[in-house]
């Protein structure tokens, strides 16, 4: 099976073809923005780190910055920097393969006013370049498809859950990628997903991961670890952590897994894959986005409006309520699982093809509102 997407030099292809314009530390957020407001086709990436922080933070900004520059969608890049802050820019652009890169260094560069001026410049010959590109043929197994929950319920683990995963299931058949991640959530599941290793070493590898995630909720939380879940996770039926978890990993599908990555990495194994990110969305999201995930499918029963910055998000209610009250936030109704009859094969393969119909150029929900938080996880203090 096929899809239409944008072949980059490293052989990778994208689903979309942005131009990123992205801050080293968050001192340079204002002129991104700027450069955002006066080209509104960029897509402007800021946050709120990139200096006072330990080595441990350094090195996980690097591969999370700089693998979200590298992710195939994006097809040029402009980062600003500072100056004297920990993360430069020369390091991100630096680690960026086979595409268009560019830095500007606003204490060099003459003040914000100037760096901004200059960057439109830049982005707006990105742009240009950007335009002629075509998209060609391409298989589905070069699809890395990320998979997130966020505002679960009760539903979540017996329809929008299941079908995401019948759906994995077709694209690992296809050869394709799944990313399985939010490690929080895994908890009290270590025994069945270490069943599931391809081999037994990567099933004790699984099951310490999450074991390990338990310990240190635990310690940080005691008595009340087994709560560990969100006031819309409660609202919407859900009692423990664990019951979110069951749900939770029912999105990997049916399939082995042939890897575990640490966050932020690239994937080196086809298939099914589990990356070590935390549980909340924002950061989630970003660590796979930076693995190389062209796609993301997020499963939702509270009803989560949350995209991503450059990375189409597809959304799949878990209920029929919330697909009716957020009609244009919604992709997807799992709901009719229950509601209409449908079997969750049925709703996976609905959710197969719209991904691909995505990957084709169709927008998402959250791609039209431009709901597009951006986060990534953090270690260590704040010096």
């Amino acid at each position: 099976m096929e899809f239409l997407g944008y072949r980059r030099n490293n052989g990778t292809f994208g689903v979309r073809n942005y131009v990123v314009v992205m801050s080293s530390v968050a001192c340079a957020n204002g002129v991104v923005d700027a450069i955002g407001r006066a080209l509104p086709d960029v897509v402007p990436i800021t946050h709120a780190y990139g200096c006072a922080c330990g080595p441990e933070d350094i090195g996980l900004s690097q591969r999370a910055l700089a693998g979200l520059l590298n992710n195939p969608n994006v097809g040029a890049a402009l980062v600003i920097g500072l100056g004297c802050e920990g993360l430069k820019s020369e390091y991100l652009t630096q680690a960026v393969e086979n595409k268009p890169v560019e830095r500007l260094v606003i204490q060099q560069s003459g003040g914000s006013a100037a760096t901004t001026a200059k960057g439109i410049e830049i982005a707006s010959r990105f742009l240009h370049e950007l335009e002629r590109q075509q998209r060609v043929k391409a298989p589905v197994s070069e699809l890395i498809i990320a998979l997130e929950c966020g505002g679960s319920d009760a539903f979540s683990g017996i329809t929008a859950n299941p079908a995401v995963g019948a759906a994995a299931d077709r694209f690992v058949r296809e050869g394709g990628t799944v990313i399985l991640a939010e490690t929080t959530e895994m908890i009290g599941t270590a025994h069945i997903l270490k069943r599931r290793g391809a081999t037994p070493e990567l099933g004790e590898q699984i099951e310490n991961l999450v074991n390990n995630h338990e310990r240190h909720v635990r310690a940080s939380l005691g008595e009340l670890a087994g709560l560990a879940i969100g006031p819309g996770n409660m609202d919407g039926g859900l009692s423990s952590i664990t019951e979110k978890s069951l749900g939770c990993i029912m999105k990997g599908g049916t399939t082995p897994i042939n890897e575990v990555i640490e966050y932020g990495s690239r994937p080196s194994n086809r298939g099914l894959v589990i990356m070590d990110t935390p549980g909340y969305d924002i950061d989630s999201m970003a660590g796979m986005a930076a693995g190389g995930a062209q796609l993301i499918l997020f499963t939702t029963g509270c009803g989560s409006t949350a995209g991503f910055p450059a990375i189409p998000v597809l959304k799949v209610a878990s209920n029929s309520r919330i697909y009716r009250n957020m009609p244009g936030d919604m992709d997807v109704n799992a709901g009719s699982i229950i509601d209409e009859g449908k079997t969750i094969d049925e709703v996976g393969q609905e959710i197969f093809d719209l991904t691909v119909e995505v990957a084709n150029g169709k927008k998402t929900c959250a791609e039209i509102n431009r709901s597009v938080p951006f986060n990534y996880s953090k270690q260590g203090p704040t010096f």
